[in-house]
């Protein structure tokens, strides 16, 4: 029986397509990355959905691997918003850890602009679990930063915006490259880097659980140009975001902006 809170439910959910995850990469090898890849996302996200069908009937699912899965979603109350492999192409690579299992629940009835009621990020490779109701509370700046040195932001690794660089040299800051999106935002909440910053394209399914487990603990999060983040919409593409420590907000929007004009 899993657990019964909701936040609990999406840790359970993670952690076991996490373990999934590992043992499939244990049988397969790395000889075939794209069988292992394709194996990894249809696996992870059939058993998400035969979980959340067995018990959360009621519920409707948004899935990266099934996204007409359920066209009933907009009208729900609830709904699952779920990534069963991000960063599928860490994934596939020998040694890579920087891939994640996201987990989130959209509830009607939840005050915050985002609307995300619970969450929970697997870093299976890293032996990592974060979720809601477990968020710790992130660690003081980096020593670099904290003795007045460079902040680090966290970026694709496979396709970093040019304007990045920009808005590492306008704040002296460090860019840190890095795979998935659960793993980089992860990296602000466990204190790793000090901020998160994308504009080249995501989905819902991208950012939807990490951003609850960064906003449970207290961290920073909207779209680049401020505004909050909106989940269960008609259109699922959610193109960019930054999340970052509270006090690094400021300075990283209006820098976000001074790069853009």
């Amino acid at each position: 029986m899993p657990p019964a809170t909701d936040a609990a439910f999406a840790r359970y959910l993670a952690e076991r397509s996490g373990a999934l995850l590992l043992r499939l990469r244990d049988e397969l090898g790395f000889a075939d990355p794209q069988a292992l890849r394709a194996a990894g996302d249809r696996q992870s996200h059939e058993l998400l959905l035969a979980e959340l069908a067995r018990w959360r009937p009621g519920d409707a699912v948004l899935s990266e691997e099934g996204i007409h899965d359920d066209p009933t979603r907009l009208d729900a109350d609830r709904v699952w918003i779920v990534d069963p492999l991000d960063g599928t192409r860490e994934y596939g690579e020998v040694g890579r850890t920087d891939w994640a299992v996201h987990v989130a629940l959209w509830a009607a009835a939840t005050s915050a602009p985002s609307r995300l009621a619970a969450g929970a990020v697997a870093l299976p490779a890293q032996h990592r679990l974060l979720g809601t109701d477990l968020a710790p509370g992130y660690p003081p700046m980096s020593t670099s930063a904290a003795t007045g040195g460079r902040p680090r932001i966290a970026v694709s690794r496979s396709r970093p915006a040019p304007w990045l660089i920009a808005l590492a040299g306008t704040m002296s800051a460090d860019l840190v490259p890095m795979g998935s999106a659960g793993a980089k935002i992860a990296a602000v909440v466990t204190g790793d880097v000090d901020a998160y910053v994308h504009a080249g394209g995501q989905y819902e399914w991208d950012s939807a659980a990490p951003v609850a487990v960064a906003q449970a603990a207290g961290l920073f999060a909207s779209r680049i140009d401020g505004s909050p983040l909106r989940y269960n919409q008609e259109d699922v593409l959610l193109p960019d975001l930054v999340v970052c420590r509270p006090e690094l907000a400021q300075q990283v929007l209006t820098t976000i902006a001074e790069v853009a004009a």
